[in-house]
């Protein structure tokens, strides 16, 4: 198999078996083009939409297609409701960051304890949540019963507290003990329980709202993917297929956002980086490439000074302007779409005539637009000094030049940090 068909194998995988967990197709879909692969092909989404589609109908083949919680019938009663629903968003994104900050707190200074206390870590962190388990069995495992019964107010809003913050302690010493036991389903736990205690306490301080325990339930568990995995699009998408509510969407968005925003914020590294680097493995992280900011021709082009040669001109005319200039490359519009591009040595080295220059140039030149990456222009470039950027509307307009050059810079200038770029001036005056 061929490099890229083997770096496929993994996020297929993991579409499938997502899919299987939750049934959930799209959201597994989601999942990894936006956190695994962090990219759309037709090739590449073809199989990830075939092993999750095929791996759901397997499993609701032998246990059916209802959806993974019953959820109460939810409707927008009164505008508040968004209000309310904001400030679950407020809470989820405090508890997703307790949570991301608990584990890059615990976990490397257990790692830095001398060698032979890792034989013992698990037995001990196994220890303390099974001592939990004795007056909490419902932290234990997935928690899909009690996050059901949640659903359905079959706790006070003082267990649910108790069971979201006792998860966490758990799911975050099992991971720093080395003893990982998953992260999906304790985070959709951890929502659950902190969703619900925070709709029941709302819906006491504000009776008129008639707030549903259950929808909070539901809209915690979106917020605590969202802000502790950092998937903010699989967090909506997950809420609808597992419950099979479509009404719940706005609350979801709303929450999630808020969420989103509060743990990337207080939290720059999203935690699947965190763990892997704290292993000592710098993998790639598709949220830091996402906000890297995507340079453009527009932040690389220059205006054409001196390098624009009319179609009208004569070879005569054109050695004529060429040595009193000092440009190097001259662009040469035909018409329509159709520019040419010659060498200050390729224009000296014709014969003088008066036959028209745009008659003996050769290959056409590729031209760019202002809005265009600086990845595509460069692809474009190639052999070529120089290529012309023009208007949309009228491609024979030329809005500047682009050179490799002035790509190079561009590159040099966005990779600068503020504070880097506001000291070297600094340094420069030092060093003089």
């Amino acid at each position: 198999m061929s490099r890229d068909k083997l770096r496929l194998i993994a996020p297929v995988g993991a579409a499938a078996g997502l899919a299987a967990a939750f049934s959930a197709p799209i959201t597994a879909v989601l999942f990894v083009i936006e956190e695994v692969i962090g990219r759309w092909t037709a090739g590449i989404l073809g199989a990830v939409v075939l092993a999750a589609i095929s791996s759901a109908i397997v499993s609701r083949w032998f246990l059916g297609d209802e959806p993974l919680f019953r959820v109460p019938a939810y409707h927008l009663e009164h505008i508040g409701e968004l209000g309310a629903y904001a400030v679950m968003g407020v809470v989820g994104g405090v508890a997703s960051l307790v949570f991301v900050k608990y584990i890059s707190y615990l976990r490397p200074r257990l790692a830095r304890l001398p060698s032979w206390t890792r034989w013992f870590q698990p037995a001990i962190a196994g220890l303390v949540v099974g001592l939990i388990g004795i007056r909490y069995p419902q932290i234990m495992g997935a928690g899909y019963t009690y996050i059901d019964q949640a659903m359905h107010e079959q706790f006070t809003w003082q267990v649910l507290l108790i069971l979201g913050a006792l998860k966490i302690l758990g799911t975050g010493l099992s991971f720093s003990s080395g003893t990982p036991g998953g992260l999906f389903a304790p985070v959709l736990f951890m929502g659950a329980m902190i969703g619900g205690a925070v709709g029941m306490v709302e819906q006491r301080l504000f009776p008129q709202l008639a707030i549903p325990v259950g929808a909070y339930a539901l809209v915690g568990m979106g917020t605590l993917f969202a802000g502790i995995l950092r998937a903010p699009m699989t967090s909506v998408f997950m809420m609808l297929e597992v419950s099979g509510n479509y009404t719940i969407i706005v609350p979801v968005i709303i929450s999630n956002a808020i969420a989103y925003v509060i743990s990337r914020t207080l939290e720059p590294t999203p935690v699947f980086d965190l763990l892997s680097r704290q292993d000592g493995m710098d993998l790639p992280s598709l949220e830091e490439e996402r906000e890297m900011p995507l340079l453009r021709v527009e932040d690389a082009m220059r205006p054409a000074v001196g390098q624009v040669l009319t179609r009208s001109i004569t070879v005569h005319q054109a050695l004529e302007r060429v040595k009193g200039s000092s440009q190097e490359f001259f662009l040469v519009g035909i018409s329509g779409n159709d520019w040419r591009g010659v060498s200050r040595a390729d224009l000296l080295a014709l014969p003088d005539s008066d036959q028209p220059l745009r008659s003996v140039l050769g290959q056409r030149l590729p031209y760019v637009h202002s809005d265009f990456t600086l990845d595509t222009a460069l692809r474009l470039i190639g052999k070529w000094s120089l290529l012309p950027v023009v208007h949309r509307a009228d491609l024979q307009q030329l809005v500047g030049v682009l050179s490799l050059d002035d790509i190079v810079r561009a590159y040099r200038g966005a990779g600068l940090s503020e504070d880097i770029a506001e000291e070297e001036p600094l340094l420069s005056k030092r060093n003089t």
